[in-house]
Parts: C-alpha cells; structure tokens; sequence
C-alpha cells in the first residue's frame, strides 16, 4: 500500500493536541510516511518533540522540524513552508494548521504544487476563495479536505440520520454554546487572535452553525454577530466574547455564543452545548447535546486538569490516548477519526490510481472527490461552502455593531450588509 508523506504547516496548540498525535497512529497503522512540521520559529517545535505525553504515546517515533530546534528562537521564518512545499514528492499531503486569515496563501500553495490538503476550520474566510480552492483542487484531481469534526461525532450522526427520517419535525429554534478556557488568552492566540482578523464566533462558533447544516441540510441566510472586546496581556485587543444569531432558509433561528472565558479551575476543558428544537404534526421534537459533559467525573490527588483543576468532567469522546494491543497509546476519539479520515480518503485515491494512465488517473480522482462532496461526512469545500458565507457575513456583522448581514445564493453566493431600517434608528 502506497502511503503519504505529510508535511504540517503549524506548530501551535491544535498541532500539539490533535495533528500530531493523530498522524503519529496512523504512521504506524501503515497510512503516512515521513511527518514534516514547519512553524514560524523553532518554540513550538521544541515543545513538541519534547512532549512527554506524545513520547510516551508514541515510543520511537519523530518528525522533521523546519526551522531545527538548534535555530534560535528569535529566528523568524515566515516563508519556510513555501519552501518546504515544494521540495515534496507530487500527490502527498499537506495539513494547515495556522491563524484562520493565514489559511488561503497555505491552501493554495499546497494546491499549486500539487499537494492533497487537509485544512483546520474553517477553510478560509471568504467564499470566494472557498470556490477557487475548490475548482482548483478538483481540476487537478486533488482532496481537500476541512477538519469539521463535529461531523465524526456520533451523537452527530445519529441526530443526521433521525432526522433524515422525519423523527424530529421541522428544525425551528436553537442555541449553541461553546466558550474555551482562559487560558488561551495567555497562549499565542494573543499574537494573532485581534479584532481585525477574526473573533470567537468564527473560530469557534462557526463549528455548531456547520453542525446544524449537517444534521439538516438548511442553508444559513441571515448572520449578525455581536462581540465584547478585552485585552490579551501583552495589550493587543481582541474580541473575546461573541453572540451570534444565524437564520436559516426556513426562517428558523440558531443562537450562538462563544468566548475566550472558562474558568480555568472549572471542571472540563470549557464549556459546550446544542439544543435544538422541531415542529411538528401537533406536537414538538427536540435534539440536546451537552457537549462538556459525557458521564465521566475525575477528581485527581493534585490539579492535572485542564487549567489544573482537580475534579474534571472527563470526555471520552473527542480525543484521549488510551492503552491498545500495540506500543504506547493510541488515540481515540471524534477528532482523531476526522484527521484520519481526510489522510485515508487522500491515501486511498492515490491507491486507487496506481497503474492508470494520467487521463485515466485524473478521471478516477474527480469520481471519487465528487462521492466524498456527495456523502456529506467529510467536510470539503463543495459541502461546506455555507461556513465560508457565514463566516464572511459575520465579520462584515461584528464589525458593524452587530447589523444583520445577508446570505443570497443563486450563481454566485455572496453576502451584504443589510442597510439600517428604521426601526433600528429609533
């Protein structure tokens, strides 16, 4: 079996807790090859290579590090993954993991030395380039792939395929919640995470607006979005609370709130939810997620918790290293079958293709691309493509003062700002 060589542009948190670990397993399951991670300086690297948690989960097994952990810290690297790119085979992959508004330049760097892509969420921040990544990638037989996880989760599924079976009724109102730890505000979010790049709603938020569309298949058509701006401690400002209200093409309302502000002692890493609620023939459905607490409670001897806390809602669910059949750990978990399943769908056309001559090869790729577009579970740019509207739309809304942006469709989807009525001037 012909296997991938990967190179991670991003050494940060998500790199750190999820990419890594996930593509280590599936280094050893015989799916990856060699692992290359490229950050802006060699810090994170270190951290990574030095994680004893990673170590003991995976003996033996390492990565390359562009810039070396040898290079000095204050060394600054910024073009290095362009470089990095295009000393790789053909028809690998490259995972993204860097600042949302630094996605596009990675995305279609990859794309254009002919690289399989795996992207964190959302893809990109406006729908535009959602639509060029798209016609790109396909016409050169490449996956792209958008780390949606959610979408793995199997409470998700089971809600897509109930409602599939008109066991809920009509989706008509909903909340959403998802607010991280403290913490994060003393991370490198504090470099990049400012009011003019983007704000909780998107980074966050936008995972529950692309679960509602998937458990449903409604189109969002409305976003406004408004935020409670703060300061990192190195002074940059930044929005760190979010609330969103998302109107759907049934009239159907999402509320969502989000931020930078779990206690850091609180049990659980943060602090998530969905709720959504059905009309129907004389009587309402209801779907409820409590997403921060699975039925597992820990209370540990010293604070090992996120924030070092003592008792912990513990989930399961997401991602855990656990002990297996084989050496170290292996992870487990809805983030872990989502990177997983992008690496394998992009392995798997690639050994699909062996043998075939390019015309044949190229054909071969776009079926099973359209297959992946059409199944639904893996989020790609052709159906995902809502998140790139509602996330364009609610930047235009947050840095409005919270004014209801437009999502229309037809030809060429695009958003606008609806003008002020006059009930809103009184």
């Amino acid at each position: 079996m012909r296997t991938l060589d990967i190179v991670v542009v991003g050494g940060g948190m998500i790199t750190y807790d999820l990419i890594l670990p996930s593509l280590y397993h599936l280094q050893r399951t015989g799916i990856v090859g060699e692992i290359k991670v490229c950050a802006l300086d060699s810090g994170p690297l270190k951290a990574l290579k030095a994680s004893g948690e990673i170590n003991e989960a995976f003996p033996g097994q390492d990565f390359e590090a562009y810039p070396p952990v040898t290079e000095p810290e204050g060394n600054k690297f910024p073009d290095l993954y362009k470089e990095v790119i295009a000393n790789m085979k053909p028809k690998q992959m490259v995972v993204v993991a860097m600042p949302d508004q630094l996605h596009y330049t990675v995305v279609t760097e990859a794309l254009r030395h002919n690289q399989h892509v795996l992207c964190v969420k959302p893809l990109v921040l406006k729908y535009d380039q959602a639509a060029e990544i798209e016609k790109i990638a396909y016409e050169k037989g490449l996956f792209v792939g958008v780390e949606y996880h959610k979408r793995f989760d199997r409470r998700s599924l089971m809600a897509k395929r109930s409602y599939e079976l008109l066991h809920f009724g009509e989706f008509v109102m909903g909340e959403a919640k998802l607010i991280e730890p403290y913490y994060y505000r003393s991370s490198n979010f504090q470099n990049w995470f400012t009011c003019d790049k983007t704000d909780p709603f998107v980074y966050i938020g936008c995972h529950y607006v692309d679960l509602v569309y998937f458990i449903t298949g409604l189109k969002p058509i409305e976003v406004s979005v408004s935020g409670i701006k703060g300061k990192f401690p190195n002074g940059n400002e930044a929005y760190m609370w979010a609330h969103g209200r998302v109107r759907f093409e049934n009239n159907a309302l999402l509320s969502v709130i989000d931020g930078l502000g779990y206690p850091d002692q609180a049990a659980g890493s943060n602090d998530q939810s969905l709720q959504m609620f059905f009309e129907g023939d004389g009587k309402t459905g209801m779907i409820k997620h409590n997403d921060q607490f699975r039925g597992v409670e820990h209370s540990y001897l010293e604070g090992i918790g996120c924030g070092g806390s003592h008792f912990n809602y513990v989930s399961p669910d997401f991602y855990k290293v656990v002990p297996w059949e084989g050496k170290g750990y292996k992870p487990i978990g809805y983030g872990y079958e989502s990177v997983a399943a992008s690496v394998t769908m992009a392995c798997r056309i690639e050994n699909e293709v062996i043998g075939l001559s390019e015309s044949e090869s190229l054909e071969k790729r776009k079926i099973m691309i359209k297959e992946v577009d059409e199944k639904g579970i893996i989020a790609t740019p052709a159906n995902s493509y809502i998140n790139e509207l509602v996330v364009e739309a609610a930047r235009i809304s947050i840095l409005s003062d919270g004014l209801p942006v437009a999502i229309e469709y037809g030809n060429k989807p695009q958003v606008r700002l609806r003008k002020k009525t006059i009930d809103d001037k009184r």
